[in-house]
C-alpha cells in the first residue's frame, strides 16, 4: 500500500497527489498538521527533515516531491509521464526545475496579495512580478503545438508547473498575455485530478488565519 503524508494546500504535496491520481494508483492520504505533527517521532522516522510530502510504499520511504514523482514514474511506468526523446525530456526537466527554483519562491512575497494581508512589501512584490513574468514567457516558449510540455500526453512537468500556475492570477499577474500557457492551464484545471485536489475555501481561510497569527 502507498501512503502519502501531505498537506492539501501545499503545492509540493499536491503535485505528488496529482501524480498518484493520474497514474490510477491505490493509495491512502495522511494529513500532517504542521503545527507539530512533523516533529513527532513516527514522522521523523520517515523524514528526519520534518517536512512534507513524504511517501511510503511497502515500507520504502521516499522524501522530496520531485524524487517521489521520479520514483513513481520508474516503479509504475504506465501511463508514461516522461518522454524518451532527449530534447523533450530536457524540456520536461527544465520546466520542473524552473517551477521549483524560480516560480515557487517568487510566490512568497505574493502571499500578502493572495490573502489580502495588511503588510505588503511593494518592492518585493515588484521583483516577484517580474520573475513570474519571466517564468511565464519561458513556459510560453517551451510550449509547442502539442498540448503538454514535450508531449502529446501529460508529463511530470505539467504536474509540477500545474500545481503553481493556476494560483498566479490571484497575485495580479494575468495569463492572458501568454496564450499558450493560458490554454495549457485551462486544460489542466479541467482534469479530474486537478479538480479532486483543488483547495477549498475553508483551507484558504485557515491558512490566512495562520499567516495573520505569524504577522501579529
Amino acid at each position: 500500500m502507498i501512503t502519502l503524508y501531505h498537506l492539501p494546500l501545499s503545492p509540493n504535496s499536491r503535485r505528488v497527489w496529482i501524480t498518484l491520481l493520474e497514474k490510477g494508483l491505490d493509495f491512502q492520504l495522511v494529513e500532517v498538521n504542521l503545527g507539530g505533527d512533523q516533529f513527532k517521532p513516527e514522522f521523523l522516522a520517515i523524514n528526519p527533515f520534518h517536512h512534507i510530502p513524504a511517501l511510503v510504499d511497502d515500507g520504502f520511504n521516499v522524501i522530496e516531491s520531485l524524487a517521489i514523482m521520479d520514483y513513481l514514474e520508474a516503479k509504475y511506468p504506465e501511463p508514461a509521464m516522461l518522454p524518451k526523446d532527449a530534447k523533450d525530456l530536457a524540456t520536461v526537466k527544465m520546466v520542473e526545475m524552473v517551477s521549483v527554483n524560480e516560480l515557487l519562491p517568487a510566490l512568497t512575497p505574493m502571499m500578502a496579495v493572495i490573502f489580502d494581508l495588511p503588510s505588503k512589501d511593494a518592492e518585493a512584490i515588484e521583483k516577484s512580478t517580474a520573475k513570474i513574468n519571466t517564468v511565464l514567457q519561458f513556459f510560453e516558449d517551451k510550449l509547442d503545438d502539442r498540448p503538454y510540455f514535450g508531449s502529446d500526453n501529460l508529463t511530470l512537468a505539467d504536474i509540477v508547473a500545474g500545481s503553481i500556475v493556476p494560483w498566479l492570477p490571484k497575485t495580479g499577474v494575468s495569463l492572458n498575455e501568454y496564450p499558450k500557457v493560458k490554454a495549457w492551464c485551462d486544460r489542466l484545471v479541467a482534469r479530474p485530478a486537478w479538480q479532486q485536489t483543488e483547495t477549498t475555501p475553508e483551507m484558504l481561510a485557515d491558512f490566512k488565519k495562520l499567516l495573520m497569527s505569524r504577522k501579529s
